[in-house]
């Protein structure tokens, strides 16, 4: 017990967030027979290893008091427009193309951020109208065309399921371990790097952030940019798992990306949050989803419900522990004084 008072909310979070796995993994293989084995670890690290990019971005965001409901679309944009590169240009360098998806996604970011910060537009009304703008461009873009798996080079659609490591029936996949890296880079940065925690800054109290040197409008704009780009790497990595591409690549992104963050721990309200706890949540959602669909007793429909269920169920919990953490903190300080 001493240990838990030791422990920071966000280890708690990360523990809290472990037991749930736990007990989903425990629940769906007590209800479905063969649930645990091979193939389920490699069908979720798959799924995961996009969701965990846009997850990793929508956090940045939601750090800073905003949000980004434009990242299905901007996955969308990016997966087409590097298909088409790619289909036209098969001796292209492999490098080359992770750029070009990353730098498109990163431009549709830096449109949003620079309406939210300088144009002072809340975030929930730009990238809603974006969402359906950045969607819209893609359907002129594609000219109702889509892409096929048989215009692609092979190196790029056997990418994901190129084993890094093998365990009996278990791989760890290309895609999952690239995506991993990612987020443990950007974890990274956001703890070392004293820029990186100015989205902690601005998230918590903008006003003090602002007295404290710390550029709000810049750090506002960076945080879309980088979910931005982190939606055009998962466009990639959508790419090439899928391989056919349509107009409708990466729609219902948005809901899971703020699912995976909110029950990761971040804090809708910003200022607090991490982004191994979305990646968790990423893993969470993704299992509860996979599961559901082999688990026969529950409709496709109960299936949303479940995930609008999480948000709610994530949110309000949230908000409660912050309250009495806010009361704790608040009487040991008038404990302190006496």
């Amino acid at each position: 017990m001493g240990l838990l008072h030791r422990l920071s909310p966000a280890a708690l979070r990360i523990l809290a967030l472990l037991a749930v796995l736990a007990v989903v993994i425990l629940f769906f293989s007590m209800q479905i027979e063969g649930y645990l084995n091979g193939r389920l670890f490699n069908r979720i690290s798959s799924s995961v290893a996009i969701m965990a990019l846009i997850a990793t971005g929508q956090t940045l965001v939601i750090l800073t008091r905003n949000i980004d409901l434009s990242v299905g679309s901007i996955v969308g944009f990016s997966a087409f427009a590097t298909g088409s590169l790619i289909s036209n240009n098969p001796d292209l360098n492999p490098l080359l193309l992770l750029l070009y998806s990353a730098a498109v996604g990163a431009g549709f970011g830096m449109i949003n951020g620079a309406l939210v910060a300088y144009a002072r537009v809340p975030s929930i009304i730009v990238t809603l109208a974006s969402m359906a703008l950045f969607r819209s461009a893609l359907v002129e873009y594609s000219n109702a065309k889509s892409i096929t798996t048989e215009t692609l080079p092979a190196w790029l659609t056997d990418f994901p399921n190129m084993p890094v490591l093998s365990i009996g029936t278990l791989e760890v996949r290309a895609g999952f371990a690239a995506s991993l890296f990612v987020v443990i880079l950007v974890h990274l940065c956001l703890t070392r790097l004293r820029p990186a925690r100015a989205l902690f800054a601005v998230g918590s109290n903008p006003e003090a952030a602002d007295m404290a040197g710390i550029d709000a409008k810049r750090v506002v704009f960076a945080a879309f940019a980088l979910s931005g780009l982190m939606a055009g790497l998962a466009g990639f990595m959508f790419l090439a798992r899928f391989g056919n591409i349509t107009v409708v690549a990466g729609l219902g992104f948005e809901l899971k990306s703020v699912a995976s963050s909110v029950v990761g721990g971040v804090n809708i309200f910003g200022g607090s949050g991490s982004v191994i706890g979305a990646f968790l949540g990423a893993i969470l959602v993704d299992l509860l989803e996979t599961s559901l669909v082999r688990w026969a007793v529950v409709s496709e429909f109960w299936r949303e419900a479940v995930l609008g269920a999480l948000i709610l169920l994530a949110v309000t919990t949230d908000t409660l522990l912050s309250r009495r953490l806010t009361k704790l903190r608040a009487k040991k300080s008038k404990e302190a004084a006496k």
